[in-house]
């Protein structure tokens, strides 16, 4: 029987259409996970680990999810969002509890919850790369830590690969490139590498989930 990872995030996760220039790393994962593992992407932008539940978002995964599958789950970047409070949660209150519902959700259908730290934003200053939400990050390995779920850094990984990769290189991943003035969203190119760095996670953490050469 094959596994399914369902995907819960916002716009940096999202699928976006073919011809659009715009891309969310969720619509390249299928291409670096195993064949007999689908991705079934339901991020959708401008939703925090809040709005996602209270739209029933959430919801309506756990409705499908089955035993075996897994969730995986990236919020964050509107959750930090104070000027908008139907959006916002506070990192170590009511992030961690809305956090905690994905978890124990997809427990109780005998799926695995994988907590996602929220992707790097192209934030760069002094010739470093910045983490826009560290207390979100934070928050989200304390519930990883004391709720025994495994978790992927993707806020650490993506600065070490930006920094790699250096500042001209990573314009191009985002949607600025575009002569957009947008330093959030990403380019197809950009989407694809976030894929492949989610992909290395898998991977480091052992799950049978990945092709074996990423």
């Amino acid at each position: 029987m094959s596994t399914t990872i369902y995907l819960a995030g916002d716009s940096t996760v999202q699928n976006y259409k073919a011809d659009s220039p715009q891309g969310g790393w969720g619509e390249f994962l299928q291409l670096y996970v195993s064949e007999d593992v689908q991705v079934i992407n339901r991020a959708i932008g401008g939703r925090s680990s809040k709005t996602f539940v209270e739209e029933g978002r959430l919801a309506s995964i756990l409705d499908v999810i089955k035993k075996g599958d897994w969730l995986f789950v990236q919020m964050g970047h509107n959750d930090s969002s104070k000027d908008k409070p139907e959006r916002y949660t506070e990192p170590y209150t009511t992030y961690k509890q809305y956090l905690k519902m994905y978890v124990d959700g997809a427990r109780q259908k005998e799926a695995v919850p994988l907590l996602i730290t929220p992707v790097a934003r192209l934030h760069y200053k002094d010739g470093v790369f910045l983490n826009d939400f560290p207390d979100y990050c934070i928050a989200m390995k304390q519930v990883a830590a004391e709720e025994d779920v495994l978790l992927i850094d993707l806020m650490g990984r993506s600065l070490q690969h930006f920094s790699e990769k250096g500042y001209s290189e990573i314009f191009k991943y985002f949607m600025i490139s575009e002569n957009i003035n947008d330093y959030t969203h990403f380019t197809k190119k950009g989407a694809r590498e976030m894929a492949k760095l989610v992909s290395a996670g898998i991977e480091e953490l052992g799950l049978p989930l990945v092709k074996e050469t990423v």
